[in-house]
C-alpha cells in the first residue's frame, strides 16, 4: 500500500509541475562548467557542475583540454535535462554563459590543433608590452575596449603566429570555448558580441571586427567567428546530441554573452550609476552604460552585454586568493585542526582580524600575487607588505592582507566613477560576502552603501535571463531587477573611511614607484629559470 502512496505523490508531484516552464543557464567557466535550472521567477530549480584541471607544463602556461570542457557541457546538461522531465517541468530552452578571453586554433576539417588557451596563460607577455607601448596599441585599445595585456586573444595571437608559426599558419579558424562547444552541437562558428568585445580584435562601436587588430594579430575575418547578437538563438540540433540529451532537435539554445557580463545582469547592475563589486577567487568592478566608453589612461575595459547595454569596469587577479595564500603560508596548523573539527578555518581568520585595530597599525599589502589586471594591467606586478616594524603579529599581516585587497578593488571603483560618473551605492557579492568584516571594509574603504545581493548561481543566472530575453519570455533585461533581493546592506563609518583614505593614497602611490623593480625582479627570475 505505500508503494501506491508513494506512486500517487509522484504523479501529483509531476502533474503540480507540468505547466511551469523553466530554462538553463549554462556557465562554461574557468576550473568547472555549470548547469543550472531557472523557474521564470528566477528561482533555482536544479543545478550540476562538472569540474576540469587547468594544465601548465611550462612557467605561465593555462591550458584545458576543450574535449575534456565539452563533455562536462554535454554531462551537466544531461543530467538537468532528465531531472526536469522526471519532475514533470517544461524547457523552454538553453542559454550560455562562458568565461572570457580563451583561444583554441582549428583546423580546416573542424578539428582542434591546440588546446584551449585560457584566460590567464601569461605566455604572450612580450607580445603585449610590445604592442601595448606602440601608437597603434593605444589606437587599438581605444576602438575594441580591451586593454592590452596577455589575457587577450589578440596578444596570444601575436605570441602563437612567433612561437609556432607553423602551426599558426595552418590554422583554418581561431575561436573560443564557447564557440566550439556550440560548433560541436550546431556545426555553426559563432561568437557573440559580448565575447567577441574581449577578444581585443572587436570594434565596439562599429560592432564588427577591427582592421588594425586583426592586422597586429596576423589573421582575415573569415579566420574568425562570426560576429552575432547575444540573443542569437540556435535550433537544429545534430541528431546524435538531440538523441544523447533527450531534447527535442528545436529546442532553442541562446548564444548568451560572457560570463563578467551577465554576473552584471544577474547582481542588480543593471542601470547606468550602479556599481557590482565581485569578489571570489579574483575581483571585478563593473558598471553599465547605454553608450560604450574607453578610459584614455587604459585602466578599464568597456565590454558588450547587448546592443543597447555596455559594460565598463575593470577585473583584478587578486582576490579571495590573496586570503588563501596567507591561510596556507601561514595559518597552515590551523586549518589543519579546523579541517579535523569539520570547522571553517575562515571563522577563525574573521575574529583574529577583527582583533586588529582599522589600518593594522600602519602595515599595508599590495596584493600583486598573480600579478594584476586593474588598474595597471601588468602581468611582472609582485605583492609586498609596506610598513612593518617590530610590534606587527601575524594578525597584522592578516589584517593588512583582507585590507590590501579591498584597496586594490577600491582603486577601480576610484578609475570607474572618473569615467562614468558618481557611483553612491555599491552591489556586492561573490564569496567575501561570507565575511562580513570584509563586506564592512569595502563600506569604509568606499565611503559608499553597500549592498549585498543574493544572486543565485551569478553568471549562470545572468545565463538564463539574457536567454529569457530571447526567447521573449521577459518584456526587457531590466524586468530580471524584480527576480534579485538585497540580502543586507553595509554603511560606511566615518572615522574608519577617513582613515582608510589617508591609507589608501600611499597605497595608491606604491605601484608606480615599484614597477621598475618587480620587471627587474621578473627579469632575474626568468633568467635563473633559464640556466636551470
Amino acid at each position: 500500500m505505500s508503494n501506491i502512496y508513494s506512486l500517487l505523490r509522484k504523479l501529483m508531484l509531476k502533474r503540480k509541475h507540468m505547466q511551469q516552464s523553466t530554462i538553463i543557464g549554462l556557465d562554461i567557466g574557468t576550473t568547472s562548467t555549470k548547469a543550472v535550472a531557472f523557474g521564470l521567477d528566477g528561482q533555482v530549480k536544479y543545478r550540476q557542475s562538472e569540474e576540469y584541471p587547468i594544465l601548465s607544463e611550462e612557467p605561465g602556461q593555462a591550458e584545458q583540454d576543450p574535449e575534456q570542457v565539452f563533455e562536462a557541457v554535454l554531462s551537466t546538461l544531461g543530467k538537468v535535462v532528465a531531472w526536469l522531465q522526471v519532475h514533470g517541468y517544461k524547457l523552454e530552452g538553453v542559454s550560455f554563459s562562458s568565461a572570457m578571453h580563451s583561444l583554441i586554433a582549428m583546423d580546416a576539417t573542424g578539428n582542434a590543433l591546440t588546446r584551449c588557451i585560457i584566460w590567464a596563460d601569461t605566455r604572450s607577455q612580450s607580445c603585449a608590452s610590445a604592442i601595448k607601448n606602440s601608437e597603434a596599441g593605444r589606437e587599438i585599445y581605444l576602438r575594441t575596449g580591451t586593454p592590452i595585456h596577455p589575457m587577450s586573444p589578440l596578444s596570444k595571437l601575436c605570441w602563437l603566429s612567433e612561437e609556432k608559426p607553423e602551426l599558426f599558419r595552418s590554422a583554418s579558424k581561431f575561436i573560443g570555448i564557447k564557440t566550439y562547444v556550440l560548433y560541436r552541437l550546431f556545426g555553426k562558428y559563432k561568437v557573440d558580441y559580448s565575447l567577441a568585445s574581449a577578444t581585443g580584435l572587436f570594434d565596439i562601436f562599429d560592432f564588427d571586427w577591427h582592421e588594425k587588430a586583426l592586422e597586429m594579430a596576423g589573421v582575415e575575418p573569415g579566420q574568425l567567428p562570426e560576429p552575432v547578437p547575444s540573443t542569437y538563438t540556435f535550433r537544429n540540433l545534430k541528431p546524435g546530441y538531440a538523441a544523447l540529451l533527450q531534447v527535442p532537435d528545436q529546442l532553442p539554445f541562446v548564444i548568451g554573452a560572457s560570463d563578467g557580463c551577465l554576473a552584471n545582469l544577474a547582481s542588480h547592475g543593471i542601470r547606468p550609476g550602479e556599481a557590482v563589486v565581485t569578489i571570489g577567487t579574483s575581483g571585478a568592478v563593473r558598471t553599465m552604460a547605454h553608450k560604450p566608453a574607453t578610459d584614455l589612461r587604459e585602466r578599464l575595459f568597456s565590454y558588450i552585454l547587448n546592443e543597447d547595454h555596455f559594460v565598463l569596469g575593470g577585473a583584478v587577479n587578486n582576490g579571495g586568493v590573496a586570503l588563501r595564500w596567507f591561510r596556507d603560508a601561514f595559518y597552515a596548523a590551523e586549518t589543519a585542526e579546523a579541517l579535523a573539527k569539520d570547522q571553517d578555518i575562515y571563522e577563525l581568520l574573521n575574529e583574529v582580524a577583527e582583533g586588529i585595530a582599522p589600518g593594522a597599525d600602519g602595515l599595508l599589502f599590495l596584493p600583486y600575487l598573480l600579478g594584476e589586471r586593474a588598474p595597471v594591467w601588468d602581468g611582472a606586478a609582485r605583492a609586498c607588505f609596506i610598513g612593518a616594524n617590530f610590534n606587527h603579529t601575524r594578525a597584522h599581516f592578516l589584517r593588512a592582507v583582507m585590507e590590501g585587497v579591498i584597496f586594490g578593488v577600491y582603486s577601480v571603483v576610484e578609475a570607474l566613477e572618473q569615467v562614468a560618473g558618481p557611483m553612491p551605492v555599491i552591489y556586492a557579492n561573490g564569496g567575501f560576502a561570507f565575511s562580513e568584516l570584509w563586506v564592512q571594509m569595502l563600506a569604509d574603504v568606499s565611503g559608499k552603501k553597500v549592498l549585498l545581493t543574493e544572486s543565485p548561481e551569478g553568471s549562470a543566472f545572468g545565463a538564463a535571463i539574457m536567454g529569457m530575453f530571447a526567447l521573449k519570455l521577459i518584456p526587457s533585461l531590466e524586468a530580471a531587477e524584480d527576480m534579485i533581493r538585497i540580502s543586507e546592506t553595509f554603511e560606511p563609518d566615518s572615522q574608519r573611511h577617513e582613515l582608510y583614505q589617508q591609507q589608501y593614497a600611499v597605497f595608491k602611490a606604491l605601484y608606480p614607484k615599484l614597477k621598475d623593480s618587480f620587471e627587474h625582479l621578473t627579469n632575474i627570475h626568468e633568467r635563473q629559470a633559464e640556466k636551470q
